[in-house]
Formats: structure tokens, sequence, C-alpha cells
């Protein structure tokens, strides 16, 4: 008896992500894979590519596009569709689904003659909820972990076929996806690879089910010698086509000649790693630890349904930047689906789908969160579809409410070039700072969070990688380093990171934290007390320029003020990223520390942001400046990564006078 190997990869790029980081994928995995796979028209397999990535192919890669063209149209490939810009379907509104997956589904008719009847799903995240917007658009037909099987107590061995599920009468199939293939390919040699599937077909199993990433062959670490240099690939499909007992098949073809397996309701999980990276650190480590002690006392692969750990949507909570820019992006989609369907462009559309990609809203061993560049693009899509949706239904220019679901207020202020939201936690500082012309977000910066991996730091320093026996290491068993980085470094944040952060001292005092304001009298104003002196700031936009004024008063006045802001700028500590003096004169880019003692003006230009901006005091300030890095983990290794420029502006304060510090947006010259 024969079985079906349905083979399937997955191509994505972050929207926003680097060109370079682009042409180095398609030069390594994509074109490399394509041409290989051109020369066995026998060997059949499924793609999914994210739509903006295959915009992106086609206009710098149109040889290889063509290839895959003709590859479709002689019965090889099966295309798979999605969401255009790779949302998490679960994670956006039922419409957006809709639009998302059409958008797709219609890209890839148009360019390749098909129409897909299968949907890759975003990071394997189910949710119940996605399977209406699913059969509306179409599909028939999902591939999701074999474990979101086990979960439910199905039986880990007749997960050889596709099962199916429904919502509201809604029917979609689900095919299983092996976790024991997805650790194999390509990561053990290509004749086990083989005798591994040869066997599965000698004990009776129907189908294979294999759907991955693509930059496994090629992009990951070590991956391009094993699988191009070495030939890895072309030794395991010239083995699978050589093999009396496996047969190539497309999803479409195994769907349409077998009936299913039955019915399944699975739970709402991804593959289980993702159910770790989901966890905030200390129970993420402890549930590391659990999942390690079972896997030594010979038990993991019996109570592994039953370790779930927690959800994608953790992230939200995980993480305020990745909440707050969610949910923003919600509220951007509802204003878009309010307009009449007339004033609602292409491009409007397109900007909210480019908001929806999912890599800048979490982090694990992959995720965007951590890049700037990436949150970057999402918000520059997000702020170009608002500064759309104002022209057509002009926001109001202040108002009070909960955005978020953090249990604060947020106080949004409004005008046609600028948009400020301060946040009532105390700290009464900015959680966005925004320009509607450059599409940018000042405060698009992340805090230093603590994070399980941080654990292997120290342990990794001195370790040196050892390996044994033949194949490579799997990125998740990995540990490498692109910076050098100490313990000290991953220390993390112990207030949020904002913009207008306070700390006052006493006279021959240590600078204590104001976290005590509370909102005043007068829009946009908040209030500090403490023993015999008041603290008031007052948030006021004009024009591109936001001021804030600090009054002090009472008998005891503070002998220091300071506040400081964390400004996000594109540059970050790159080479288009400087300090520019009122003399014109260039201290040092933003990556280096500065100190100015009497500091009334200090310009930051970044060539990347297309503008400026200035920061300017009426009264002389202190101003210190220093980069603020994250230490992260990513499939290369832990790196710093820089947020943001830290700016903190210390004075001495004068009954009777003001201070006013402004943010003024500068267009480039």
């Amino acid at each position: 008896m024969s079985i079906s190997l349905l083979f399937g990869v997955h191509a994505h790029q972050p929207v926003g992500n680097f060109p370079a980081v682009i042409d180095d994928a398609h030069v390594r995995s994509y074109g490399m894979f394509l041409r290989v796979m051109e020369r066995y028209p026998e060997f059949r397999f499924s793609v999914h590519f994210s739509g903006w990535l295959l915009d992106v192919l086609f206009e710098r890669f149109p040889d290889d596009m063509a290839r895959l063209a003709a590859m479709t149209r002689r019965g090889q490939v099966e295309w798979f569709g999605s969401g255009d810009c790779e949302p998490v379907l679960a994670a956006i509104p039922h419409r957006d689904r809709v639009t998302q997956i059409t958008t797709l589904s219609d890209k890839i008719e148009r360019r390749f003659g098909t129409r897909p009847a299968g949907a890759w799903l975003t990071e394997r995240v189910w949710e119940s909820s996605v399977v209406t917007a699913l059969a509306e658009t179409g599909i028939r037909y999902v591939a999701v972990d074999d474990y979101h099987f086990l979960c439910v107590g199905e039986d880990g061995a007749k997960l050889d076929s596709f099962y199916s599920t429904e919502e509201d009468g809604r029917r979609l199939d689900l095919f299983p996806i092996s976790e024991a293939a997805r650790y194999r390919l390509p990561f053990s040699p290509a004749a086990e690879a083989v005798a591994w599937l040869e066997d599965l077909a000698r004990q009776g199993q129907r189908a294979s089910i294999y759907f991955d990433d693509i930059e496994k062959f090629g992009i990951w670490p070590e991956t391009y010698e094993w699988v191009f240099e070495k030939g890895w690939l072309t030794q395991f499909v010239e083995g699978v086509l050589a093999s009396p007992l496996i047969r190539t098949e497309t999803f479409a073809d195994y769907h349409a000649r077998e009936n299913t397996r039955g019915i399944v309701y699975l739970p709402t999980t991804s593959y289980i790693e993702m159910n770790e990276w989901t966890l905030p650190a200390p129970r993420a480590a402890a549930y590391h630890a659990l999942v390690e002690a079972e896997k030594a006392a010979g038990r993991f692969e019996t109570h592994k349904p039953f370790l779930r750990g927690g959800i994608w949507r953790n992230f939200m909570s995980r993480y305020p930047e990745a909440n707050w820019m969610h949910k923003r992006m919600l509220g951007a989609s509802g204003r878009l689906a309010a307009l009449p369907a007339a004033q609602r462009s292409a491009a409007m559309q397109e900007q909210l789908h480019r908001a929806q990609a999912n890599d800048a809203y979490w982090h694990g061993l992959f995720g965007g969160l951590y890049l700037p560049h990436l949150r970057r693009a999402v918000w520059n899509n997000l702020l170009a579809l608002e500064a759309g949706l104002a022209r057509l239904m002009p926001p109001a220019s202040c108002e009070q409410r909960d955005l978020d679901l953090d249990g604060r207020s947020e106080t949004a202020l409004r005008n046609s070039r600028l948009q400020a939201f301060v946040r009532d936690d105390g700290h009464a500082a900015l959680v966005e700072l925004s320009s509607l012309a450059l599409a940018h977000n000042f405060g698009d910066t992340l805090g230093a969070y603590a994070e399980a991996y941080h654990a292997k730091i120290d342990q990794a320093q001195a370790a040196q990688a050892g390996k044994s026996g033949e194949g490579i290491a799997s990125a998740h068993d990995r540990i490498a380093f692109l910076h050098a980085i100490l313990p000290e470094d991953a220390a993390p944040d112990t207030r949020p990171r904002g913009i207008f952060l306070e700390r006052l001292a006493a006279a021959e005092g240590a600078l204590q934290p104001v976290d005590a304001y509370r909102a005043g009298e007068q829009p946009g104003s908040w209030i500090a007390t403490g023993a015999d002196w008041q603290l008031e700031k007052t948030y006021r936009l004009e024009d591109a320029a936001l001021s804030v004024s600090f009054r002090a008063a009472g008998k005891a006045l503070p002998a220091l003020i300071e506040t400081e802001f964390n400004l996000a700028l594109p540059s970050c500590d790159g080479y288009g990223g400087r300090y520019v003096l009122a003399d014109g004169s260039i201290p040092g880019g933003f990556g280096n520390p500065l100190e100015l003692d009497g500091m009334r003006t200090l310009t930051l230009d970044d060539s990347e942001l297309r503008g400026a901006l200035q920061i300017e005091a009426t009264r002389p300030v202190r101003l210190r400046a220093r980069p603020h890095r994250t230490v992260s983990q990513s499939e290369a290794g832990f790196e710093k990564i820089m947020q943001a420029v830290c700016v903190t502006l210390t004075w001495a304060p004068a009954a009777g006078l003001d201070q006013r510090i402004t943010l003024r947006v500068l267009p480039a010259t």
C-alpha cells in the first residue's frame, strides 16, 4: 500500500521588511526551491505566498514568478489562499477577514489562473470564529497542526487524512499537519526522511501531511548549505519519486477523492511552541519546566495534549504596545466600515490590510514586535488610512475613553496635523504622538520586558555549541549571539515607556517618579501634588507642534523637575539619524549618548522620516539623550535592538515661571 505525500510550503515576508532581506530570502530560498522543483514535474506540491510578498516578487523577480506560473499551469502546483497581508484572521473583524481572503484569492486567480480552495492559517492560529469567513469566500479546507486534534482527544494514529468541522452551519475541512514531518524536513538526512515515509506506508497510513515555512529551506541558519549546496532537496525529491511506496499529490486532488474521517471541533490554539511564547515570562518558564519534566519522565507524548499553555491573543495582554496598536487598528477598521461605500477606496482598504499584518503584533522565536521597522510599517499604513478618513469624517478634537480596554482612560487630542493620546494612569504621559503628514508615530517604542529565554544568556555565554550525528539543528534548539550581551542588558523596565514622564527631586534628594497625576479641570491638564507643592502639566496642539507647559506652585517647590520622552525615529542607530544643535553643528547620531547644559533647542534629524523633530524649551534645560535598546531572541540568535531615543530634560522650577517644552514636527528641507 502506498502513502500520499501532501507537501506544502508557506512563503511570507512582513509588510515593510527591508528590500535587501527579501532579495536575500529569494536568492537563498524561494528562487532556489522553485528551480529545483521545476526539474521534477511529477513531484506535486502546494504553495502559499502572502499577497504583499507576491507583489514584491513579481516586481523584483519576474522570471521566477513566470516559472511558478508555468508549474501551476502544468498541474504540479496547487495554490493556497489566506489573508492578503497575512493577518491572524481570528484577531480582525469578520468583514476584514472576508476582504483579506478575497483580495488574495483574486490576486492568485489573476496571476496564476486558478482560485484556491485551500487556505493557510497564519501561525496556524485556530479559532472557530474564522470558519464562516473562510467558507463564505470559497475556501473548502485548511491545514492546522495535528496538535490541535490531539487536544480534543483524537487518536494520533488516525491523523492521516482530513476531518470536517462547522460553524453556524458552514462546513470547513481540516488537514492535520504532522509535527513529526515538520521536525524531520529538512533537518534529518534525505534518505532517512524517505525511509520514514516508507515505514508509514507499510503501517497503512493514508497520507503524510506536511505544510511549513519555505524559509526552512535556505534561510534558517545552516539550511542553505544543507538543503541546496549539499543537495538535501534534490535527494529528497528523487528519493520520493523513486519509491514505490510514496506518491505525491496536491491537497486538492486528495480532498476530491477521499471522504472526511468525521466531525471534529478544535480548541482555540496554535502550534505548541507558540502556546509557550504567549505566556508571561514567569509562567512561560514554569510551563517550559513542566514540559521538560514530562519529557524526562517519558510521559510527554502522552500528556502533551493536556499541556496547553496560552493562546495567540495573549500577546495583547503581555505587551501593552501590541494591544494599543491592535485596538487602534480595530478603531480605524470600524471608521472605514462606517463610511458610505462610494467613499471607501481600494487604497484605503489596502492600508487597513497592511496595518493588520500579523508580524508586528507578537514575539516568540519569530514574530516582529521587537523589530521597529515592522511596527513602523503598521503605523505608517494605519496613520495614512486615518489621514484619509479624517478628510471625509473628521474625528473629535478632544475625547476621552478607554481605547485599549486596560481599565484606564486615554485622552485623545487631535488637529489636522497631529494626534496625541495621554493615558490617565498616574503618569499622564503620551502613549502616542503621531504626525498625519509623515504617517509616523513618535511614541512607537517598546519597553524592556522580562522574557523567559533571557535565562539562557548566562548559560549560553560560556557554552560551546556541540553537535553529534548527522543533520543540522533546528532554530528552536540553537543558541547564538549577534551582539555581546550581559545579563544586566536584559533588565526589565520598572515604569512604562512614554513621552513626558516626570521625576522630581527635593533639595539634596534623589529624583522620584511622579505617578499620581489626576486629571485637571481643563482638557489636556493633569495635576500632581505633594507636601506643600503642586505640579500641573498641560498638553496643547498648535499646528504641527505639541507643547507641554509645566507650572510648579507651593511653599516647598521641588529642587529639580525632570521629564523623559522616548522618541521612536526610523533610523534608530543607523546612519540617517543625527542630532543637530541650534548653530547647525552635529554632535552625534541617535545611537550615541549626548549631554548638553543650557539647551533651548535641539533638532532630531532623520533622513528616513522625510522630516525632523525639534525639541524647544522656553527656559534652559540640561539635556541627556541615550539609545534605548532591548534584548530579544530570533532564529538567528540574541540581539540588541534600538527602540527609541530616550531624552531627559532637567531644570530647577521657579514660582511664577512656567516651563514650556515643545515637540515640533518639521518638514524635510
